[in-house]
């Protein structure tokens, strides 16, 4: 009896043995192949892509209401319920007979335009300051999610009050403000030199996102209603959200599940100053007071100018002057954007390949990138007013926003190469001042267009 015991328990135990055996064996299946996987995909492309697409969020959040506003104050005028009727858009001609429209001034319009940039322009400090504090992860995402909320909340912010629909997007302009300086934080501890103007293409992730939130606003407007507009990106940030807080870290250090290999290469290639910087002092007076980084500020303010002129503008130049209807407006307004992120793409990948071969000095490479998103750009919207082909304007117009993007080859990678350590915070201060840009544009387009319709 006791040999009959002896012998079940012995076998119980090869079963259990066997089992654990196999356990183990299937565990060490899953972590080569997840090994494979992180070999193929490196942790700084997945930081590349959560980069891009959190930028293309942002911005379809950002400048929804860009196009929205055309069709929220369409009772405006009775040339632009012509407009609508002539290319046979039921839905806004429902709109406009229902009474979902708002009787709102050019100077309103352009308060709740400039109102999200005046918030976002005074957040860009407190943006630096958060992420040494905090991290980008923290800093990035919940600023992501109070943008993507507010959104959520426009159409019923507008049912009660315009002051209300200013208000909401001043809270998403202090939330957005937060994210450019964070994600320049953590470029310097990720990313080696011979790869940054190449990973500083990433943040042309907002290019596509305007160039997509006018093609997809504008087809969701014609067909549906100007609210789901902001119910598609809100849900389309909120969605990001998630995916940014189960990807990203802060560090590769903190990175779970990047390779050796990865983390040793890129240890070898970033500068020993990142890796002293963590807790340092930031050094506000030095950077108040460097003269690099006012010109750099200065300079990028006129390309931030033009820049919202195209983003701000656009949409109602093309509906009101040049007379498309909604679904041809987003296309039109968009695919200049969209492109922009290939040549931006582009520009990065020329001024690595310079920088390799040493073609011309760093500073000299930036230099020329830097004059070619603004020189090209602005001679192009000068010569837009006095063009009457449409089709030599459209590619006019197409040509200037793609030029644009030349500066993440130029300035903008510039700020990571004179403070690397301190990127976030030297961005933080450039940002306060060219992007004062981005709401004293449409101000002053506020206040000079004293009408927004072509008059025959």
């Amino acid at each position: 009896m006791s040999n009959a015991n002896d012998s079940a328990k012995s076998r119980s135990t090869d079963v259990k043995y066997l089992v654990t055996q196999e356990g183990f064996s299937e565990e060490i299946q899953q972590s080569n192949l997840f090994h494979k996987f992180n070999a193929k995909v490196p942790a700084r492309f997945v930081l590349y892509f959560l980069s891009c697409s959190g930028f293309l969020v942002s911005f379809m959040m950002r400048n929804d209401i860009n196009i929205a506003l055309v069709a929220m104050t369409a009772k405006n005028s009775t040339r632009l319920t012509e407009i609508f009727q002539t290319n046979e858009s039921a839905t806004l001609s429902s709109a406009l007979a229902s009474g979902d429209t708002f009787d709102w001034s050019p100077t309103v319009k352009s308060v709740i335009g400039g109102s999200f940039f005046v918030c976002y322009v005074l957040s860009q400090v407190v943006g630096g300051v958060a992420a040494q504090h905090f991290g980008t992860k923290h800093v990035f995402g919940w600023s992501q999610f109070a943008t993507a909320f507010g959104s959520l909340c426009i159409p019923f912010a507008a049912d009660l009050h315009y002051s209300v629909v200013i208000a909401i997007r001043c809270i998403q302009g202090f939330a957005s403000g937060l994210t450019w300086p964070a994600m320049y934080a953590v470029v310097g501890y990720w990313i080696p030199l011979s790869e940054r103007s190449r990973f500083m293409s990433s943040f042309q992730g907002f290019s596509i996102g305007i160039g997509l939130t006018y093609v997809i606003c504008g087809f969701i407007i014609d067909n549906f209603s100007w609210r789901y507009a902001f119910f598609t990106t809100g849900s389309l940030g909120m969605l990001w959200c998630f995916l940014w807080y189960m990807l990203a870290y802060n560090t590769p250090h903190e990175h779970p599940r990047i390779t050796d290999e990865e983390l040793e290469y890129i240890e070898m290639n970033i500068g020993v100053e990142v890796k002293e910087s963590v807790g340092m002092k930031v050094p506000w007076k030095c950077i108040f007071t460097s003269l690099p980084v006012w010109a750099i500020s200065i300079t990028t303010f006129g390309r931030i100018w033009i820049h919202y002129v195209f983003i701000f503008y656009g949409p109602s130049f093309m509906t009101n002057i040049l007379k498309f209807p909604f679904q041809a407006n987003g296309f039109l307004s968009g695919m200049p954007f969209i492109c922009s992120y290939l040549s931006s793409v582009v520009f990065c990948c020329i001024a690595d390949k310079m920088v390799l071969k040493e073609v011309m000095s760093l500073t000299n490479i930036r230099k020329l990138f830097t004059a070619f998103s603004q020189i090209i750009p602005g001679i192009l919207i000068f010569s837009i007013g006095y063009i009457n082909n449409i089709v030599v304007l459209l590619i006019i117009w197409f040509i200037a926003v793609t030029y644009i993007t030349a500066s993440y080859a130029g300035a903008m990678a510039n700020i990571v190469d004179i403070a690397p350590n301190l990127a976030g915070q030297v961005l933080a201060f450039c940002q306060t001042i060219h992007m004062s840009a981005s709401f004293l544009s449409p101000l002053a387009g506020g206040f000079i267009v004293t009408s927004e319709f072509f008059r025959r």
